[in-house]
């Protein structure tokens, strides 16, 4: 079958690779149908997060089952399902309360041996373990492009806000507006932020945030800062929610939080990075961080997806075949997309 392999930093290919096969009787393989390109594929295709060369990428995941092993119960050849980005065992000290996303036998699709040698979605089959935490059926009416937020995008963004205990009509700002930003952006406003800064460099993301009923800052050409003061009589916003994964997005949260308040960093960090740990002492501010809680969100990111409550159709920009995935990272890695759907 054909799936989408890293190959060295900057370069992948479409590739022929073995087809999957049920390995564990709690395992599901699914037809791919639609699969999306993450801004945590692009740390792979940097070269940040290291892989094995050949090695099959992607995590977000829309398609249909086509066989499942004789201990999964949830669904059955002939369902069409999303799937989350990670699997987790259900079982372990931290499944059981709850943390599946710090499971100690969780793998993560498409990121080599470091998380677990589980093959990647971008590809025309995915073999699934543990599908029964890991798989849900589609609601009805829902459409392959917004169910594939719910397995990682909306999900993220949706423990951005909840994580950091953001409450009602508190103020929060997001750093970084590519489609975890704008998730985080919607997710804010629904769970009744009074006002939701949005901070970013580049137009047409500050235009999206804006229809999302957020408050647009240019991170350079405006002031972030000034902004925050405005919306905040003067004390900084209640939340920040760092989408960057960058040394310079955490220094800006830390400014722009108000004492006491919740810096949350959900952008990929792969690297060590200098915290102004005096300014994070004299706030007296909370640091959040780490990946989502995924599989413990997608059953209220689905049902508030499926009510309308969260949208993340606009964010779908391009929609491109599984053979133009080299083209699909290039485009991408040059910010001129926020989601590529790839069909096979």
């Amino acid at each position: 079958m054909r799936a989408v392999t890293f190959q060295a930093p900057g370069e992948v290919l479409v590739s022929e690779v073995p087809e999957p096969r049920i390995e564990d009787p709690r395992d599901a393989i699914v037809r791919i149908e639609a699969s999306g390109v993450c801004g945590s594929d692009l740390h792979i295709y940097h070269g940040r997060v290291k892989i094995e060369r050949g090695f099959t990428i992607g995590h977000e995941y829309v398609g249909t089952v086509i066989a499942a092993g004789d201990q999964v119960d949830s669904v059955s050849a002939g369902d069409r399902v999303l799937g989350c980005f990670q699997t987790a065992c259900g079982r372990c000290f931290f499944c059981r309360r709850g943390w599946f996303h710090k499971c100690d036998h969780s793998r993560t699709f498409g990121h080599g041996a470091t998380l677990g040698s589980l093959p990647g979605t971008q590809a025309e089959q995915a073999l699934v373990p543990n599908a029964d935490l890991v798989l849900r059926r589609l609601p009805a009416g829902m459409s392959d492009e917004v169910a594939l937020f719910a397995g990682d995008v909306m999900g993220t963004g949706y423990h951005a806000v909840l994580e950091s205990g953001m409450r009602a009509g508190e103020v929060a700002a997001v750093l970084g507006l590519g489609p975890v930003g704008l998730c985080a952006v919607q997710a804010a406003r629904a769970a009744g932020a009074a006002h939701v800064l949005a901070v970013d460099s580049v137009p047409a993301r500050l235009e999206m945030a804006r229809s999302f009923g957020a408050h647009p800052v240019h991170l350079s050409d405006g002031d972030p800062r000034a902004a925050a003061r405005e919306l905040t009589e003067g004390r900084g916003v209640d939340v920040c929610i760092d989408a960057v994964g960058d040394p310079r997005a955490l220094e800006l949260a830390l400014r722009l939080t108000r004492k006491r308040g919740t810096v949350q960093a959900v952008g990929v960090y792969a690297e060590r990075c200098e915290v102004h740990m005096g300014l994070l002492w004299i706030k007296a501010l909370r640091l959040c961080s780490g990946h989502a809680n995924v599989l413990g969100h997608v059953d209220s990111v689905l049902a508030l997806m499926s009510a309308g409550v969260l949208d993340p159709s606009p964010l779908v920009t391009h929609h491109m075949a599984l053979q133009e995935a080299p083209e699909a990272y290039a485009l991408y890695d040059r910010r001129e997309a926020l989601k590529i759907v790839l069909r096979p």
